[in-house]
């Protein structure tokens, strides 16, 4: 999916939403628990209700690793299930992944190839020769890691003058373009999307953090929207744990609505002729 097919989603149905898949067996509702397959018909319920408002699904794979070979055939089965029944979303997989060459070229071949994930999210910290073999793999794209939602994102992001994030974002745009690359920029420090707007003006950025964490999405908006929206904002918990009954995939369909129907205010507010 190129950026122009990704902003076509975006248009059709007025949102920027992503789904965070980050399913817990322990977070899951009782009645789901003693499945034989649990995690994926948690995954394949919250799925089904809340497709209509999103453009994008982003597997946490901590989430399925913790669980050995049934939780990556989970995520398999998980990712098969979208790209079958609703083949215009965007899928995520938030590996946060980066190694030196062949180990890299290892998880791009993983990800990209074997599992058909449209994005990878990608740690910057080992430099160029670590992220370029992620590049180059048609209609697939590298989220780089720019400025985290987390607290301990102080620890390093803000070093040196100018800050480090903002030195990852300069000097990566020398590796791809904005046909290939994204950034990772959190909604809780959503003034400094101005920030980095500025430095990537063409640029996706995944914004995590709206919802549980707090983040507000018309500051999100604000700060990071560009001409062709350029945003891609992940919601996790607030929508896939808001209710644990059985009734648990209907109330996650009507969260994930609340937030596309705010999209779509704010789409009209900042891209009117659009």
């Amino acid at each position: 999916m190129n950026s122009q097919q990704l902003f076509g989603e975006i248009l059709r149905k007025r949102s920027f939403l992503c789904v965070g898949l980050d399913t817990e067996i322990e977070k899951i509702p009782e009645h789901l628990k003693n499945g034989e397959d649990s995690i994926f018909e948690f995954n394949k319920q919250i799925v089904d209700a809340t497709q209509a408002f999103t453009i994008a699904y982003k597997p946490n794979l901590a989430f399925y690793e913790a669980y050995g070979l049934k939780g990556w055939q989970c995520l398999e089965k998980t990712v098969q299930y979208i790209r079958k029944n609703y083949p215009e979303q965007f899928i995520i997989a938030d590996a946060k992944r980066g190694d030196i060459g062949n180990t890299s070229k290892m998880y791009a071949k993983a990800f990209f190839e074997n599992m058909d994930f449209d994005a990878i999210t990608v740690a910057p910290y080992m430099g160029e020769d670590s992220v370029t073999p992620f590049l180059g793999h048609k209609g697939k794209w590298v989220i780089l890691l720019g400025l985290t939602s987390n607290k301990g994102a102080d620890d390093f992001q803000f070093l040196d003058t100018p800050p480090l994030y903002q030195q990852v974002i300069k000097k990566s745009q020398f590796w791809a373009s904005p046909e290939e690359l994204m950034y990772v920029a959190g909604a809780t420090r959503a003034s400094i999307l101005g920030d980095i707007r500025k430095l990537a003006p063409n640029h996706f950025l995944l914004v995590p953090g709206v919802g549980a964490q707090g983040g507000s999405l018309a500051e999100v908006a604000k700060y990071g929207m560009n001409a062709k929206c350029g945003l891609i904002v992940n919601s996790s918990r607030g929508i896939i744990y808001a209710d644990k009954s059985q009734g648990f995939a209907k109330v996650a369909g009507e969260k994930a609505k609340e937030l596309r129907d705010e999209m779509d205010d704010l789409l009209t507010a900042f891209l009117p002729k659009i």
